[in-house]
């Protein structure tokens, strides 16, 4: 789609703030009309869509994108939305380890331990450490108490973290990011550690390494939005 509107603005409303385009409300793909919680995350869509030149380029605009997901795909049916996040925490990668003779064993250990520690202080769980690949489930206690943590998040924040679980393949990554335990680009070094690891042994590769820069610019743009929704 190209660009159709001169200028971009603001209007404060019961739900947040709403974006005008020309002064016509912004809806999203499913025609809800598009609203942001806070200042922060307004300002940043609307920066967003200023910045358009010619042509629409949603992969341009991840601000919009995560805010059209709350509305349009978590907000009629949280519950659901939070479940299929939470269900990461049943196969969590820091809880799967080479085998203990393995030379990447130890190092699994040194950076993913500290994240399973924070974890389990934070929200009173254990965790099963798994050698190998083959699923071992994880205590029903742990699963319970994890499921509740992600479903006490907000409509917003649960968009977001549905792109950083998807990316990191760990629910603990995920909550140190939301609970800021942690920096984005920590959790991001740790999530990678396998590849990491491979290319520091086995030599680097241009493709793979492509592939990571990008789903690491995915993985911080939803860290950002989650920062947004804090101002």
């Amino acid at each position: 789609m190209r660009r159709f509107w001169k200028s971009v603005g603001l209007e404060q409303g019961t739900y947040g703030y709403g974006i005008r385009l020309d002064g016509r409300a912004l809806k999203t793909p499913m025609r809800n009309e598009l609203y942001l919680p806070t200042k922060g995350l307004a300002d940043a869509v609307v920066a967003e869509w200023e910045g358009v030149a010619e042509e629409i380029v949603p992969a341009a605009m991840p601000m919009t994108g995560f805010a059209n997901a709350a509305i349009d795909h978590v907000a009629p049916d949280r519950a659901a939305f939070a479940a299929s996040i939470a269900a990461y925490a049943e196969s969590d990668a820091f809880c799967y380890r080479a085998e203990p003779d393995e030379p990447l064993a130890p190092k699994q250990a040194e950076i993913w331990g500290p994240w399973l520690e924070w974890a389990q202080g934070r929200y009173d769980v254990s965790f099963r450490i798994v050698h190998g690949v083959l699923h071992q489930p994880q205590p029903e206690a742990t699963l319970e108490k994890l499921r509740a943590a992600v479903l006490a998040r907000g409509t917003f924040e649960l968009a977001a973290m549905a792109k950083l679980a998807h990316l990191a393949g760990s629910l603990v990554a995920v909550l140190a990011i939301v609970e800021r335990a942690g920096t984005p680009a920590a959790l991001w070094e740790a999530v990678c550690l396998e590849e990491l690891w491979q290319e520091q042994n086995w030599g680097a590769d241009y493709w793979a390494q492509k592939n990571r820069s990008d789903r690491e610019a995915e993985f911080l743009h939803a860290a950002h939005f989650l920062e947004l929704l804090r101002i």
